[in-house]
Order: structure tokens, then sequence, then C-alpha cells
């Protein structure tokens, strides 16, 4: 459950987000019914000329308003679980630094972990890796190294969260760098497991509320969609108990 305090938070924290973004894009002077005036070059990359001739700025400014929105609505899902994690656990943090030590073994089989997913897929072996890399960790020349998680929380019975907060259709790449990244958080925390758990998250499922419904080929194929991925309701769920998902919509 969501507390009062931190509802009426979430709701100035999101207002404040959708001013920012009207604000901006009234700023910019563009006529709705009027066509783009022509333009030579784009320091951007956007130029589209023949659109620009067909269609007026409104629609063309709504399509971009959509795709800026949607990629700046990310850093909105990290705030809006690091409050509610707040309140449901004993402590919460965006953009949590792990930093350790890591043995050279351990560095080495991760990354041979994450080529032969690339090769041959994951199929369900996510924690079979884990307890692989935390059994090198230990041994041999050790080498310093920081991974960055976007959200950390820690529980009350001091089970600490590792999750990255990503978009739910990643490419093949995204998945693979995603996995070593949480290896090595696993790697760096050795000493804690297992009280330590690394996820990677999307705030929502595009397919439907199940995670059954998800479908998105790439993360099928190279993550393990049951002990390593969190999608939609039950990342949130995760975050703040049941029912949590309902009261973020």
């Amino acid at each position: 459950m969501i507390a009062e305090k931190t509802r009426q938070h979430i709701k100035g924290y999101l207002e404040g987000f959708l001013q920012r973004m009207v604000e901006e894009k009234l700023e910019s002077g563009f006529d709705p019914k009027e066509l783009r005036p022509p333009r030579q070059e784009s320091p951007s990359g956007n130029l589209k000329p023949f659109h620009e001739s067909l269609l007026p700025d409104g629609l063309l400014s709504i399509t971009e308003f959509e795709r800026s929105f949607s990629t700046k609505l990310g850093t909105t899902f990290e705030e809006v679980a690091r409050l509610i994690a707040s309140d449901n656990h004993r402590y919460a943090e965006r953009g949590r630094r792990v930093e350790g030590f890591i043995s050279l073994k351990a560095i080495k089989r991760i990354e041979e972990i994450v080529s032969e997913i690339g090769s041959g897929g994951m199929h369900s072996r996510y924690r079979t890796f884990v307890k692989e890399i935390l059994g090198l960790t230990g041994d041999g020349e050790q080498v310093e190294r920081t991974s960055i998680a976007d959200l950390y929380i820690k529980k009350e019975d001091n089970t600490e969260l590792y999750i990255e907060i990503k978009s739910p259709k990643p490419n093949k790449g995204q998945c693979l760098e995603a996995t070593g990244r949480l290896l090595q958080i696993h790697g760096i925390t050795y000493k804690q497991y297992p009280k330590v758990e690394a996820y990677f998250a999307s705030a929502y499922n595009p397919w439907g509320i199940a995670k059954s419904t998800y479908s998105h080929s790439f993360s099928i194929n190279y993550m393990d969609l049951k002990n390593e991925v969190l999608i939609g309701k039950e990342f949130w769920e995760l975050v703040g108990g049941a029912g949590t998902y309902e009261e973020v919509l």
C-alpha cells in the first residue's frame, strides 16, 4: 500500500514532470495548424522533408513529444519506486554505487557466460551462473570494480535488492550487458549472499498484466524471465506489496 503522504508526494512529482515537458514544448513556438517551415539541415538528425511537406506542425510535434515523453518517463519510474520502497522497507536509494573487489577468475567467467548466452541463449540458468560467480569471487587475484544499480532496497530482514530498471523491450546487446552487470554485482557483494538479489526490471508489460503474456523475444531468449527479470506488476509488488501496481496507475 502507498501511504497518503507518499501518494501526494508522487502526485506532485509527476505533475511537475508533465508541466515541465509541456512548457518546454509551448516555448518552442510551434503553430499546430501550419506546415513546418522547410529546413535545409538538422543538427539532431531528425530531418523528415516529406513528412514536413504533408503533415501539419501540430501532428509532427505530438509524435516528437510522445517519443521524448517515453524516454524521460523512465526516470520517473525510478523515483516513484524509491518513494514507495522507502515506506515499505528499511531503506531505498536511486543510483546506488556497488563498489568492491572481485577476482579476475570471476570477471573472466562473467565474460564467458555473456558470450555463451549470446550464442546459445539463457535457458533458465541465471541462479546457476550466480552461484558459479560466487564460488570464484574469493579465489586468486582481486581487482576493484564498480557497478550502478538504478534502485537499491534494503528489506527489514536485511536482504539487499539491486535493481536495474529499463525498457520492457531491450535489444539483444542490452540483455547480455544487463546480465553481465547483475553477475558483477553478485560478485562484488558475495560476502552478503544469500541476502543479496539482483534483478532486471521493467515498470510495465506491453502485452498485458500477467507475466505469462510477456512476449519480447530478446528477453525470452537471452534472459531468465523467472529468476532474473521483474515485469510490471510483480516489480511494483516487490517494491510496495500487493496492490501497488494498481495504486500507482
